[in-house]
Parts: structure tokens; sequence; C-alpha cells
């Protein structure tokens, strides 16, 4: 049997008193790392003040068809600014067309309509079919106008729906469709 000395007891607890020091270190640090990224996510948020609404609707195996109607349902508060509704959509690169026709439809709470029209959004070059919009992977995302300088004279409830208008039935390779709604700064 091996006898232990004193010193090797001391040097054997201080190397463990150390290496329970490091870990402590370190998971102090990922903690203060993991609380400031979750800080600058939530200011980041913060940050856009303009927005008063926005929802994206995940299309089931990106195959949209033509009687899924999407509704966003939002709140208006403020009778007295202007807003713009912005599109947010994501097809994928084999979307077999360069354009995209949606109607919309604005409705108040008693389902009354406000608004609607049949639009034509180009989601690629029509000569090149160089896709629009910044592009991850193989997914295109688009932030377009659909609305601009809406002015709502009530407060309360108000719905957009949205349906695809195309011949293809169902429409294939949009990921999703959304609704982006912002305040429009007053004229100074």
């Amino acid at each position: 049997m091996e006898k232990i000395t004193r010193n090797q007891v001391r040097t054997n607890l201080i190397v463990g008193e150390t290496e329970n020091t490091e870990k402590t270190s370190n998971l102090k640090q990922r903690w203060v790392f993991l609380c400031g990224l979750l800080l600058c996510i939530i200011g980041l948020n913060a940050c856009d003040s303009s927005r008063i609404f926005e929802q994206n609707v995940d299309i089931v195996q990106s195959k949209w068809h033509k009687d899924s109607v999407l509704k966003f349902t939002f709140e208006i508060t403020d009778t007295l600014s202007r807003y713009k509704f912005y599109y947010n959509i994501r097809n994928t690169v084999s979307y077999p067309f360069y354009n995209m026709y949606v109607t919309y439809y604005l409705v108040d709470s008693l389902d009354r309509r406000i608004a609607s029209d049949l639009q034509n959004i180009d989601l690629m070059h029509p000569k090149t079919g160089k896709p629009y919009g910044d592009g991850l992977g193989d997914i295109f995302s688009h932030q377009l106008l659909a609305l601009s300088n809406v002015k709502f004279l009530k407060r309360g409830k108000y719905t957009f729906k949205i349906k695809h208008y195309m011949r293809r039935d169902p429409l294939p390779e949009v990921v999703s469709m959304g609704l982006r709604i912002e305040k429009v700064p007053p004229l100074k």
C-alpha cells in the first residue's frame, strides 16, 4: 500500500478546488451570456415601435388551397393614425410562377367589408426568373406593401382575409403567408 503524504492531500484538495472554481466560473459566464442574449432579443423586438401587428401562417405541405382563406384579426385603438399593411410571403425557389395574384378583404368586427381588391404580387423577375426578396437556402422571404395610408374611423377588432387567385390549385411552393401592420409616422 502506498502512503499519501500531507502535501499530496493538500495538492489534491487545491486541484479539486481549482477545477470546481473553473466549473463555477464557466457556468457564471454562460449564464451572463444567455441573459445578455435574451436582453438583446427583447430589446430588438421593442425597437420596432411602428409595428402594431404581425402574424405569419405556415402553409401545410407548402400547398396553398384555393378555398383556404387566411385570416388575421387585429385591434385598432388609435383612429387618428394612418397605417400601412404588408404581405409577408415565403416561397421556395421552385415556385412555378414569377408572380402571385391574391384577393384581400378587410372587414370590421361585424364582418362588414370595408375594402377588398385583387392584387398582383411579383415574386421573381418576369424575364430572368431571378427571385426577389431575401433568400436563405432555397426559401425566399418577401415583405411587400399591400395597402398604404389606411385610416380607421372606429376603434375595435378588424380582420384581414387573404386568398390566392391563381389557376393552379393547390398553389405549390408557398411556405407561409403573413400580415404586418405599421403606423405611418405623422408628418412634421
